[in-house]
């Protein structure tokens, strides 16, 4: 198993034991390609560990076929590693046309109180909030609560939370955080997604 060396240790009273096993708080954000396949390979790992996972999928449509998620349902149900919950918010906020916004609104709050209410339970180990710095970054559900929340959930609960431009005071309060650059990309030459590496 690899074992990273801390450059510091802090003064905080904790055994490195203690401190190793603290829940983290994740962010990938940033304009480049593969927050979410990122987010999904520690969900491989998390499962590999046994873990219950959680997965609220809040800006990609319900009728988008995400490649990991059936992977990861399929892996969650052979019941050889942790088990696999997925959770499809909405529409595809990203793509809907303004008129829709309030319902989009009210599906990323009635999303954040439903992981709200599963950290509460202690219901997964690791949640995958995907997509959701978009709602924090529309004022869609407050970030300041978000951190709190975050900030004061019970247990050894991880969270990783994925999307472009992840607001300022979550990048602060996160344990973890990845900005993801662009240096290329075959949109840029007008190729579009394809099967196997988008989805």
């Amino acid at each position: 198993m690899p074992k990273g060396q801390p450059t510091t240790v802090p003064d905080d009273g904790l055994t490195t034991r203690q401190r190793r096993n603290r829940p983290l708080l994740m962010v990938h954000t940033g304009i480049g390609k593969g927050k979410s396949t990122a987010a999904f390979g520690m969900a491989l790992r998390a499962w590999n560990q046994g873990w219950p996972i959680g997965v609220f999928q809040f800006v990609k449509s319900a009728k988008w076929k995400v490649g990991e998620e059936n992977a990861l349902k399929v892996l969650g149900a052979s019941g050889e590693g942790g088990t696999v919950a997925w959770h499809k918010m909405g529409e595809g906020w990203s793509w809907v046309q303004r008129d829709r916004q309030l319902s989009n609104e009210e599906a990323a709050r009635e999303g954040w109180e439903q992981v709200k209410r599963d950290l509460a339970a202690e219901a997964y180990r690791l949640y995958v909030l995907d997509e959701f710095a978009y709602p924090m970054h529309w004022g869609w559900v407050d970030t300041g609560e978000v951190i709190e929340v975050l900030r004061n959930r019970p247990g050894t609960q991880h969270v990783v939370i994925t999307g472009r431009n992840a607001p300022e005071e979550l990048l602060e309060a996160a344990d973890l955080v990845t900005d993801m650059s662009k240096v290329k990309h075959p949109m840029d030459a007008g190729q579009k997604g394809q099967r196997g590496i988008e989805w």
